[in-house]
């Protein structure tokens, strides 16, 4: 590889730093073809772009980016595996069901909306944490539920009100 072709990927990898907030390092090293296979399909159903990187490229990536990442740049030893997307938890997600049926790809370390994780034993932490989406559903599930429950009881007060003036007019 040139030193042209470097400065490209180092080049390209900054832009896809800089343009994703969900960014998970893995190591798929060990894994055979038709379970690769599997892991990229996964992926792509998931949403989830998957790409495997040089370690001192991405290093030098990193550096050049406009992020902190804190002590990820030290994970990148053996074999590097990127994780992009869009929802925060999803790579955890597909990472921890991926590996009922094998022992990779292991977890090296992510960087989820300016929040830095490291190791394999964050992999729960990741995969339970909720996404943005539902975050802003349960907050407006709380802000919905007081209205509900005012628009409930004049509806219900409004019909005992009626039924009693409607058993006095009868009478």
């Amino acid at each position: 590889m040139t030193r042209e072709e470097k400065s490209l990927v180092i080049e390209d990898l900054t832009a896809q730093l800089a343009e994703n907030t969900t960014i998970y390092l893995a190591d798929i090293s060990g894994l055979d073809a038709d379970t690769t296979s599997k892991l990229r399909r996964a992926c792509f159903k998931a949403d989830i772009k998957l790409a495997v990187v040089k370690n001192t490229l991405l290093a030098k990536a990193m550096e050049a980016s406009d992020k902190d990442f804190g002590e990820l740049p030290e994970t990148l030893k053996g074999s590097t595996s990127l994780m992009f997307s869009e929802v925060g938890n999803a790579p955890a997600k597909l990472i921890k069901d991926f590996r009922k049926k094998s022992e990779r790809p292991i977890l090296k370390g992510a960087f989820v909306e300016e929040a830095v994780f490291v190791g394999d034993n964050q992999l729960d932490a990741l995969a339970n944490m909720k996404s943005k989406d539902e975050v802003i559903g349960d907050i407006i599930g709380l802000l919905q539920s007081p209205a509900k429950n005012v628009v409930s009881a004049l509806k219900s007060g409004g019909g005992k009100l009626a039924g009693i003036l409607k058993t006095l007019s009868e009478k």
